[in-house]
């Protein structure tokens, strides 16, 4: 093959890290014990739908017609994917580097961020208030839910809130350009998240 891969290499490669994150559809796989738990993965699992079906309607982005997306800066996709190490010509996964209760403490600051975000949203000045509303507590209701039953202490959200605070301004249009890009990377999130927490249910890294 000279000096570029084969394609029998690359496909292997291609299996390996396919067998690694065997969540790759965002689907996650509960286990009968240990993290997460069957109820938070059902969780996890409707919190992805939700955040793909109120970006489907014409509510929260009414009226918006840029498809930019705004995904937080946390170190979720860091320390959520499993650390890859050459071996072979091939990228493999090196599971003894993954750290299973590190990547939990950031899905939950991101959940704690985007809770914060989204009810400071719903108290700034909105375009239809009892569309938004309707639209949008679910999906803190689900958060609610998942902080209810995730093994992770809770983190202090007053950084988060503080922050929060300071997104929304007194246009309506404004927010909602806001809101629509974060809710694109917020459900950009999710998909990260259930597959993180395929992986942990796998158990490939404590192998």
């Amino acid at each position: 093959c000279g000096s570029s891969f084969c394609p029998a290499v690359l496909a292997g490669c291609a299996l390996l890290l396919t067998l690694s994150w065997r969540a790759a559809t965002g689907h996650p796989l509960p286990t009968a014990a240990g993290p997460p738990c069957a109820q938070c993965a059902q969780l996890y699992r409707r919190l992805l739908l939700n955040t793909a079906e109120l970006l489907s309607g014409d509510v929260l982005c009414y009226g918006i017609t840029s498809d930019q997306v705004e995904v937080s800066s946390s170190e979720t996709l860091q320390t959520c994917s499993p650390t890859l190490a050459q071996n072979s010509g091939c990228m493999m996964p090196r599971n003894s580097s993954f750290n299973e209760s590190e990547c939990l403490r950031n899905i939950m600051k991101d959940l704690l961020s985007y809770e914060a975000a989204i009810k400071s949203y719903l108290r700034s000045p909105l375009r239809s208030f009892e569309e938004e509303v309707a639209l949008l507590n679910p999906t803190l209701e689900i958060i609610k839910s998942l902080k209810n039953c995730s093994l992770m202490p809770n983190e202090d959200n007053n950084s988060s809130e503080e922050a929060a605070a300071s997104m929304w301004g007194n246009n309506t249009y404004s927010n909602r350009q806001k809101v629509c890009k974060m809710m694109r990377g917020f459900h950009i999130r999710t998909i990260t998240i259930n597959r993180a927490m395929g992986y942990i249910s796998s158990r490939e890294h404590r192998k």
